[in-house]
């Protein structure tokens, strides 16, 4: 099937597009979705994961996935400029672009540079937010080399209609409105939402005196529907339309300097859907799934059209379940899975016209669980690819259960791989020449933890220990006038410790806190890796659950970054810098009104902390909200 013939079947098979839809009813509080190619019941995973869910983010009142993030251990949060600048996460000190972006079960990567930018993915539908730490590629092919991020939005409801608005505004010209409408019958649920922010922003650079604003809308959508007791279609849909003023970058200091009118244009689509058949009592579970995406993005230097990439997803996968009474009284299943992927990406300012590339993937996936202690993770992915090297990944996972200690052992050991992206074999400017001839990336790592709950679970503390060993990076290479990449000869070995507790001290105060300890050995510079990073979370309910208060910490620990600058030959030339350590305090309370209305507010650096998170780029100081939200 050839590129363009697959954008047309696309459209055509639109509906058929899967987000997380099954047979059986799931009950998003006890699985992650996203542990393997059929959802895990949270205590029996292996894999190093973090949930986040949407009470948590409701309670914090956060705005921003990102701002959500940077409370799981490993992950790395870095915002350049400011709200709906460019941010970008890091796993475990990864690179930005080995880390795969799911939107209800629709890949939200950009295939233009590889990476997904979190700037613009508001908070205000999201159900929940899955993270899985270490090689993932087996269950995800390219891209997950370092983990995986899945934001689930909120579905229906099937108990009638459901509404919610809500207004905010604050500090730096900021206001929302957030709008939701959900609800169903017996045989079908759905949900929509719309929410509009704006923000006049801050002065990003330490020169002039221009804010740097963005405007945000985001809309988002899901169906699904029973055909017939065995029958189930669940589609999905996202777009987002982002103005955000931006500014130059100095090439004497390598730090941002002022530039009125500059802004940068960004629109995201994102679709999909899937049929999932259920026959033989529910032993054999059957999907078929269609998904298409389209990002383009524009500056406003004389009209210049920057990028525009699509991605086009067809897949199918089976799973049978059985059971062995007998035998371990083990319940087993196995699915077998194939895909194909098409990208294309479009760059207006080399014109190099449309580039293409297809990928077809095979997937095996045994889970097992014995004497209800036991549970076994088990795949193996074949990639064949058309502009590199196929490629085999694995993984496995095991976590045993002790219930005479409360203590749960979880491990797992995986390969992952990451294809260069379309920058990376074509350029993106007149100084930097793509290579055609990369390798692909390549990574192997494995954790192991202990999990160990007391006080009648009240208190609960993840300790685990990581090392990954990364191998042919694509390193910046060559020096000039113009440069390029290729594959570096060195190996990155990172290892460190990630730790996460959660303590109801009482049935109205909870603290949750994490501490990441990352240790990296590389031949090159590692930017934004600190050594240690972590977080603090209390909420205090009162009034009989009326009322809250929550305080949040988060520290960053010293990091190397790179200062981009142009040597007196001409040449770009980039040199390690040191960002200092910070620590940044956020506090609020809400009150309910009554059964439908609820007050909030919230200030954000309580403390005015004066940090960086990207080199030359100021970040907000002192800011303060208050709104308004209502259920019907």
């Amino acid at each position: 099937m050839s590129g363009k013939a697959g954008v047309t079947s696309l459209i055509a098979l639109g509906l058929l597009a899967s987000t997380s839809a099954y047979a059986e009813e799931i009950n998003l509080d006890e699985v992650v979705v996203t542990a393997g190619l059929t959802p895990v019941d949270e205590e029996k995973v292996g894999r190093a994961y973090t949930v986040v869910t949407g009470e948590q983010l409701e309670q914090n009142q956060t705005k921003y996935v990102a701002d959500a993030l940077r409370s799981v251990p490993g992950v790395i949060v870095n915002r350049t400029g400011s709200y709906g600048g460019l941010t970008n996460i890091r796993i475990r000190g990864s690179q930005t672009n080995h880390v795969l972006v799911l939107i209800d079960d629709i890949e939200a990567t950009e295939n233009a540079n590889g990476s997904f930018d979190f700037g613009g993915l508001q908070v205000s539908d999201i159900e929940r937010i899955e993270v899985l730490r270490g090689p993932q590629s087996a269950l995800y092919g390219s891209d997950a080399i370092a983990g995986v991020v899945h934001i689930i939005t909120k579905s229906g409801r099937r108990d009638g209609n459901h509404a919610s608005i809500k207004t905010e505004t604050g500090t730096d010209g900021t206001a929302l409105v957030d709008l939701g409408l959900s609800g169903g019958q017996e045989r079908f649920d759905y949900a929509f939402s719309g929410a509009f922010r704006r923000t006049d922003g801050f002065n990003v650079s330490d020169d002039g005196s221009e804010d740097d604003g963005d405007r945000n809308l985001t809309l988002n959508g899901r169906l699904n529907v029973d055909l017939t007791d065995d029958l189930n279609f669940n589609g999905s849909m996202r777009y987002t339309d982002r103005n955000s003023d931006v500014d130059n970058t100095s090439y004497t200091t390598g730090k941002a300097t002022d530039a009125a009118g500059l802004y940068s244009k960004t629109r995201e689509f994102y679709t999909g859907g899937g049929l999932t058949l259920s026959s033989m009592d529910g032993q054999l579970v059957q999907k078929v799934k269609a998904e298409y995406t389209n990002v383009e993005s524009k500056q406003n230097s004389g009209g210049l059209y920057l990028a525009k990439t699509e991605r086009t997803h067809l897949g199918y996968q089976g799973t049978y379940f059985f059971d062995t009474p007998s035998f371990a009284a083990a319940k087993h299943s196995v699915t077998g899975a194939s895909e194909w992927e098409y990208e294309s990406f479009e760059d207006g300012y080399l014109n190099n016209g449309t580039q293409e590339r297809n990928l077809y993937g095979f997937v095996g996936e045994y889970q097992g669980q014995y004497w209800d202690k036991l549970f076994l993770n088990g795949s193996v992915r074949y990639d064949v690819n058309d502009d590199f090297e196929d490629a085999v990944t694995y993984s496995a996972s095991a976590a045993y259960q002790i219930d005479q200690t409360n203590t749960r052992l979880h491990a797992s050991f995986g390969k992952g791989v990451k294809n260069p992206s379309f920058y990376d074999q074509f350029g993106s400017y007149s100084t930097f020449v793509g290579n055609p001839n990369l390798k692909p990336e390549s990574s192997i790592g494995w954790d192991f933890g202990i999990k160990q709950s007391m006080f009648d679970d009240r208190f609960a503390v993840d300790v685990t220990y990581f090392s990954q060993t990364l191998t042919d990076a694509i390193i910046g290479c060559g020096a000039g006038a113009v440069t390029s990449l290729c594959n570096s000869s060195d190996e990155t070995e990172k290892q460190g410790i990630e730790v996460a507790a959660d303590f109801a001290v009482t049935d109205t105060l909870h603290v949750k806190a994490s501490y990441t300890y990352l240790d990296v050995e590389s031949g090159a510079t590692v930017v934004r890796a600190p050594e240690h990073q972590g977080s603090v979370q209390v909420t205090k309910s009162f009034l009989d659950g009326k009322a809250h208060v929550f305080a949040d910490a988060i520290f960053n620990g010293e990091m190397t970054d790179n200062a981009w600058t142009i040597n007196p030959s001409g040449w770009y030339v980039s040199s390690p810098v040191t960002l200092a350590d910070y620590a940044v305090v956020n506090v609020g309370a809400d009150y309910q009104i009554n059964d439908h209305a609820q007050i909030y507010g919230r200030v954000e650096n309580l403390f005015d902390a004066d940090y960086e998170e990207a080199y030359g780029y100021n970040t907000a100081g002192i800011t303060g909200y208050v709104g308004l939200k209502a259920d019907f």
